[in-house]
Protein backbone atom coordinates (compact mmCIF):
# COMPACT_ATOMS: atom_id res chain seq x y z
CA UNK A 1 0.00 0.00 0.00
CA UNK A 2 1.72 3.31 -1.21
CA UNK A 3 1.55 6.83 0.82
CA UNK A 4 -1.99 8.64 2.07
CA UNK A 5 -2.11 11.88 0.28
CA UNK A 6 -5.02 14.40 0.43
CA UNK A 7 -6.09 16.29 -3.09
CA UNK A 8 -8.54 19.21 -2.05
CA UNK A 9 -10.59 20.17 -5.20
CA UNK A 10 -12.08 17.84 -7.42
CA UNK A 11 -12.02 19.99 -10.38
CA UNK A 12 -10.38 18.80 -14.04
CA UNK A 13 -7.18 18.80 -12.27
CA UNK A 14 -7.83 17.62 -8.49
CA UNK A 15 -9.52 15.10 -10.21
CA UNK A 16 -6.63 14.23 -12.39
CA UNK A 17 -4.00 14.23 -9.51
CA UNK A 18 -6.00 11.95 -8.22
CA UNK A 19 -5.82 9.82 -10.74
CA UNK A 20 -2.37 9.50 -11.00
CA UNK A 21 -1.80 9.09 -7.34
CA UNK A 22 -4.18 6.15 -7.15
CA UNK A 23 -2.33 4.36 -10.12
CA UNK A 24 0.66 4.91 -8.15
CA UNK A 25 -0.83 2.75 -5.25
CA UNK A 26 -1.48 5.60 -2.97
CA UNK A 27 -4.55 5.81 -0.81
CA UNK A 28 -5.84 8.97 -1.94
CA UNK A 29 -8.67 11.34 -0.18
CA UNK A 30 -10.28 14.11 -1.52
CA UNK A 31 -12.13 17.10 -0.50
CA UNK A 32 -14.66 19.30 -2.48
CA UNK A 33 -18.16 21.10 -1.82
CA UNK A 34 -20.03 18.56 -3.33
CA UNK A 35 -18.00 15.23 -2.37
CA UNK A 36 -17.67 14.84 -5.82
CA UNK A 37 -14.40 13.10 -7.27
CA UNK A 38 -12.89 10.10 -9.48
CA UNK A 39 -13.39 6.34 -9.09
CA UNK A 40 -11.07 4.67 -6.72
CA UNK A 41 -10.80 7.42 -4.35
CA UNK A 42 -12.25 8.07 -0.97
CA UNK A 43 -14.08 11.35 -1.52
CA UNK A 44 -15.40 13.74 0.78
CA UNK A 45 -17.77 16.74 0.94
CA UNK A 46 -16.07 19.34 3.23
CA UNK A 47 -15.41 23.30 2.72
CA UNK A 48 -11.62 24.04 2.36
CA UNK A 49 -11.74 26.71 4.00
CA UNK A 50 -12.82 24.95 7.22
CA UNK A 51 -9.27 24.22 9.03
CA UNK A 52 -10.62 21.98 11.25
CA UNK A 53 -12.54 19.61 9.05
CA UNK A 54 -9.07 20.08 6.83
CA UNK A 55 -6.74 19.47 9.37
CA UNK A 56 -8.59 16.13 10.53
CA UNK A 57 -8.48 14.83 6.72
CA UNK A 58 -5.38 15.38 6.62
CA UNK A 59 -4.15 13.52 9.70
CA UNK A 60 -1.85 10.61 8.53
CA UNK A 61 -1.11 12.13 4.74
CA UNK A 62 2.18 12.31 2.95
CA UNK A 63 1.11 14.93 0.84
CA UNK A 64 -1.76 17.72 0.69
CA UNK A 65 -2.51 19.30 -3.30
CA UNK A 66 -4.42 22.24 -3.11
CA UNK A 67 -5.90 22.44 -6.53
CA UNK A 68 -8.71 24.61 -5.47
CA UNK A 69 -10.51 26.98 -7.38
CA UNK A 70 -13.13 29.49 -6.22
CA UNK A 71 -15.85 31.42 -8.38
CA UNK A 72 -13.63 33.71 -10.51
CA UNK A 73 -14.72 37.07 -8.97
CA UNK A 74 -14.61 35.55 -5.51
CA UNK A 75 -10.81 35.14 -5.45
CA UNK A 76 -9.76 38.04 -3.13
CA UNK A 77 -12.60 36.86 -0.64
CA UNK A 78 -12.15 33.07 -0.88
CA UNK A 79 -8.46 32.53 -1.40
CA UNK A 80 -6.93 33.99 1.84
CA UNK A 81 -8.92 31.46 4.49
CA UNK A 82 -8.78 28.70 1.84
CA UNK A 83 -4.87 29.21 1.55
CA UNK A 84 -4.46 29.68 5.63
CA UNK A 85 -7.07 26.11 6.05
CA UNK A 86 -4.88 24.21 3.94
CA UNK A 87 -1.16 25.21 5.49
CA UNK A 88 -2.10 24.55 8.92
CA UNK A 89 -3.07 21.40 7.80
CA UNK A 90 -0.06 20.96 6.55
CA UNK A 91 1.75 22.52 9.21
CA UNK A 92 -0.19 20.45 11.73
CA UNK A 93 0.27 17.28 9.95
CA UNK A 94 3.48 17.33 8.80
CA UNK A 95 2.49 17.01 4.94
CA UNK A 96 4.42 18.46 2.08
CA UNK A 97 1.79 21.23 0.52
CA UNK A 98 1.87 21.34 -3.30
CA UNK A 99 -0.10 24.26 -4.56
CA UNK A 100 -1.32 24.71 -8.00
CA UNK A 101 -1.27 27.98 -8.94
CA UNK A 102 -1.31 30.25 -12.57
CA UNK A 103 1.13 33.25 -13.65
CA UNK A 104 -1.40 35.99 -12.51
CA UNK A 105 1.23 36.68 -9.94
CA UNK A 106 3.70 38.22 -12.31
CA UNK A 107 1.66 40.47 -13.86
CA UNK A 108 1.40 42.56 -16.94
CA UNK A 109 5.23 43.29 -18.67
CA UNK A 110 5.53 46.49 -20.62
CA UNK A 111 6.63 46.79 -22.91
CA UNK A 112 5.69 44.01 -25.27
CA UNK A 113 4.66 41.81 -22.60
CA UNK A 114 6.45 38.44 -21.79
CA UNK A 115 8.04 37.42 -25.27
CA UNK A 116 10.32 34.54 -26.85
CA UNK A 117 13.34 36.82 -25.60
CA UNK A 118 12.35 37.85 -22.30
CA UNK A 119 9.94 35.15 -21.25
CA UNK A 120 8.35 34.21 -17.55
CA UNK A 121 10.54 32.14 -15.40
CA UNK A 122 10.03 30.95 -11.96
CA UNK A 123 12.64 34.01 -11.12
CA UNK A 124 10.34 36.37 -12.70
CA UNK A 125 9.35 39.29 -10.04
CA UNK A 126 6.15 38.74 -8.56
CA UNK A 127 4.71 41.85 -9.00
CA UNK A 128 1.15 42.03 -10.06
CA UNK A 129 -0.76 44.54 -9.30
CA UNK A 130 -4.19 43.30 -9.99
CA UNK A 131 -6.40 42.12 -7.27
CA UNK A 132 -6.29 38.54 -8.27
CA UNK A 133 -2.78 38.07 -8.90
CA UNK A 134 -1.65 39.87 -5.56
CA UNK A 135 -3.68 37.23 -3.73
CA UNK A 136 -2.11 34.47 -6.06
CA UNK A 137 1.24 36.18 -5.16
CA UNK A 138 0.90 36.55 -1.30
CA UNK A 139 -0.56 32.65 -1.18
CA UNK A 140 2.83 31.52 -2.36
CA UNK A 141 5.18 34.16 -0.19
CA UNK A 142 2.59 33.30 2.84
CA UNK A 143 3.55 29.71 2.17
CA UNK A 144 7.01 30.35 1.13
CA UNK A 145 7.98 32.24 4.29
CA UNK A 146 6.43 29.37 6.67
CA UNK A 147 8.79 26.52 4.84
CA UNK A 148 11.61 29.07 5.24
CA UNK A 149 10.81 29.09 8.97
CA UNK A 150 10.94 25.32 9.31
CA UNK A 151 7.43 25.26 9.87
CA UNK A 152 6.44 22.95 6.70
CA UNK A 153 7.85 21.94 3.02
CA UNK A 154 5.87 23.62 0.29
CA UNK A 155 6.04 23.47 -3.96
CA UNK A 156 4.60 26.00 -6.05
CA UNK A 157 3.09 24.45 -9.53
CA UNK A 158 2.54 27.73 -11.87
CA UNK A 159 0.63 26.48 -15.29
CA UNK A 160 -0.57 29.07 -18.39
CA UNK A 161 -3.65 28.82 -19.85
CA UNK A 162 -5.47 25.17 -19.93
CA UNK A 163 -5.97 23.10 -22.97
CA UNK A 164 -7.44 19.60 -22.67
CA UNK A 165 -10.67 17.73 -22.29
CA UNK A 166 -12.93 19.48 -19.78
CA UNK A 167 -10.68 22.63 -19.25
CA UNK A 168 -11.97 25.98 -18.33
CA UNK A 169 -9.55 28.56 -20.11
CA UNK A 170 -9.89 30.97 -22.84
CA UNK A 171 -9.25 28.23 -25.09
CA UNK A 172 -11.15 25.64 -23.20
CA UNK A 173 -14.51 23.69 -23.71
CA UNK A 174 -17.14 26.00 -24.47
CA UNK A 175 -14.55 27.28 -27.47
CA UNK A 176 -13.77 23.41 -28.21
CA UNK A 177 -17.53 22.43 -28.40
CA UNK A 178 -17.64 25.50 -31.15
CA UNK A 179 -15.20 24.85 -33.26
CA UNK A 180 -16.31 20.90 -33.28
CA UNK A 181 -19.62 22.20 -35.06
CA UNK A 182 -18.05 24.58 -37.12
CA UNK A 183 -19.30 27.83 -35.27
CA UNK A 184 -17.42 31.29 -35.72
CA UNK A 185 -15.33 31.94 -32.43
CA UNK A 186 -14.52 35.28 -30.22
CA UNK A 187 -11.71 35.58 -28.62
CA UNK A 188 -9.75 37.46 -26.18
CA UNK A 189 -6.94 40.31 -26.91
CA UNK A 190 -5.40 39.63 -30.24
CA UNK A 191 -5.54 36.29 -31.74
CA UNK A 192 -1.98 36.12 -33.76
CA UNK A 193 0.35 36.75 -30.91
CA UNK A 194 2.37 33.92 -29.61
CA UNK A 195 0.79 32.56 -26.30
CA UNK A 196 1.65 29.18 -23.87
CA UNK A 197 -0.56 26.87 -23.31
CA UNK A 198 -0.36 23.77 -20.69
CA UNK A 199 -2.37 20.55 -20.83
CA UNK A 200 -4.12 19.56 -17.89
CA UNK A 201 -2.12 16.04 -17.68
CA UNK A 202 0.99 18.04 -17.37
CA UNK A 203 -0.67 19.88 -14.91
CA UNK A 204 -1.55 17.47 -12.97
CA UNK A 205 2.19 15.43 -13.56
CA UNK A 206 3.80 17.99 -12.39
CA UNK A 207 1.87 18.27 -8.94
CA UNK A 208 2.30 14.64 -8.30
CA UNK A 209 6.67 14.95 -9.11
CA UNK A 210 6.39 18.13 -6.60
CA UNK A 211 4.90 16.24 -4.26
CA UNK A 212 6.82 13.34 -4.28
CA UNK A 213 10.36 14.59 -5.05
CA UNK A 214 11.97 16.44 -2.51
CA UNK A 215 14.47 18.19 -4.72
CA UNK A 216 10.79 20.23 -5.74
CA UNK A 217 10.04 21.62 -2.32
CA UNK A 218 10.86 25.08 -1.17
CA UNK A 219 10.15 27.11 -4.79
CA UNK A 220 7.63 27.59 -7.39
CA UNK A 221 8.02 25.42 -10.58
CA UNK A 222 6.44 25.97 -14.79
CA UNK A 223 4.24 23.42 -15.80
CA UNK A 224 6.64 21.42 -18.86
CA UNK A 225 4.63 22.91 -21.69
CA UNK A 226 4.67 23.42 -25.46
CA UNK A 227 6.22 26.20 -27.44
CA UNK A 228 3.57 29.18 -27.72
CA UNK A 229 1.02 29.05 -30.24
CA UNK A 230 -1.65 32.07 -30.83
CA UNK A 231 -4.95 31.68 -30.15
CA UNK A 232 -5.82 31.59 -34.01
CA UNK A 233 -3.20 29.16 -34.51
CA UNK A 234 -4.66 26.67 -31.56
CA UNK A 235 -8.34 26.90 -32.62
CA UNK A 236 -7.31 26.48 -36.35
CA UNK A 237 -5.58 22.82 -34.81
CA UNK A 238 -8.60 21.83 -33.19
CA UNK A 239 -10.51 22.32 -35.96
CA UNK A 240 -8.69 20.17 -38.00
CA UNK A 241 -8.35 17.62 -35.67
CA UNK A 242 -12.32 17.54 -35.46
CA UNK A 243 -12.86 17.17 -39.08
CA UNK A 244 -14.77 20.64 -38.52
CA UNK A 245 -14.72 23.05 -41.27
CA UNK A 246 -12.12 25.99 -40.67
CA UNK A 247 -14.15 28.51 -38.03
CA UNK A 248 -13.65 32.40 -38.35
CA UNK A 249 -11.96 33.89 -35.15
CA UNK A 250 -12.96 37.55 -34.48
CA UNK A 251 -11.12 39.25 -31.84
CA UNK A 252 -13.31 40.98 -29.03
CA UNK A 253 -12.90 44.90 -28.51
CA UNK A 254 -11.45 45.96 -25.29
CA UNK A 255 -14.65 48.53 -24.91
CA UNK A 256 -16.65 45.45 -25.67
CA UNK A 257 -15.39 43.36 -22.68
CA UNK A 258 -15.56 46.46 -20.47
CA UNK A 259 -19.00 46.65 -21.59
CA UNK A 260 -19.89 42.68 -21.03
CA UNK A 261 -18.97 43.24 -17.07
CA UNK A 262 -21.23 45.68 -16.77
CA UNK A 263 -23.67 42.63 -15.94
CA UNK A 264 -21.48 39.59 -16.37
CA UNK A 265 -19.21 39.45 -13.41
CA UNK A 266 -17.03 36.90 -15.10
CA UNK A 267 -16.76 39.42 -18.32
CA UNK A 268 -15.84 42.18 -15.77
CA UNK A 269 -12.60 40.28 -13.79
CA UNK A 270 -11.67 39.30 -17.39
CA UNK A 271 -10.66 42.71 -17.79
CA UNK A 272 -7.65 42.65 -15.25
CA UNK A 273 -6.08 39.57 -17.41
CA UNK A 274 -6.65 40.79 -20.70
CA UNK A 275 -3.18 41.73 -20.67
CA UNK A 276 -2.12 38.33 -21.55
CA UNK A 277 -3.83 38.21 -25.06
CA UNK A 278 -2.82 41.67 -25.46
CA UNK A 279 1.19 40.85 -25.87
CA UNK A 280 3.02 38.26 -25.98
CA UNK A 281 2.37 35.82 -23.17
CA UNK A 282 5.26 33.74 -23.46
CA UNK A 283 6.12 31.29 -20.10
CA UNK A 284 9.42 28.89 -19.54
CA UNK A 285 9.19 25.61 -18.29
CA UNK A 286 12.73 24.61 -18.93
CA UNK A 287 13.56 24.56 -15.24
CA UNK A 288 11.11 21.43 -14.22
CA UNK A 289 12.11 20.10 -17.44
CA UNK A 290 15.97 19.38 -17.24
CA UNK A 291 15.42 18.71 -13.13
CA UNK A 292 12.92 16.03 -13.44
CA UNK A 293 13.22 14.65 -16.75
CA UNK A 294 9.57 15.62 -17.74
CA UNK A 295 8.37 16.73 -21.31
CA UNK A 296 5.31 18.00 -22.56
CA UNK A 297 2.91 15.87 -24.28
CA UNK A 298 3.30 16.07 -27.64
CA UNK A 299 1.30 18.93 -28.89
CA UNK A 300 -0.51 16.96 -31.94
CA UNK A 301 -1.44 14.45 -28.97
CA UNK A 302 -2.93 17.41 -26.96
CA UNK A 303 -4.98 18.53 -30.08
CA UNK A 304 -6.68 14.81 -30.71
CA UNK A 305 -7.50 14.28 -27.30
CA UNK A 306 -8.73 17.40 -26.64
CA UNK A 307 -11.08 18.15 -30.00
CA UNK A 308 -11.81 14.79 -30.20
CA UNK A 309 -12.96 14.47 -26.29
CA UNK A 310 -16.96 14.04 -25.97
Amino acid sequence: MGEASLVVGAGVIGSRVAGMLAERGDRVTVISRHGSGPAGVTCVAADAADAGAVARLAEGASAIYNCVNPPYHRWPADWPPIAASVLAAAERSGAVLVTLSNLYGYGPRVPGGYNAAHPMTEATPLAATGRKGRVRARVWQDALAAHQAGRVRVAEVRAADFVGPGAQSALGERIVRHVRQGKNVSVLGRADLPHTWSFTDDVARMLVTAGTDPRAWGRAWHVPSNEPRSQRQVIDDFARAAGASQVRVSEIPSVVLRGMGLAWPLMRELRETEYQFRDDFVMDSSAAQASFGLKPAPWEEIVAVTAGAR
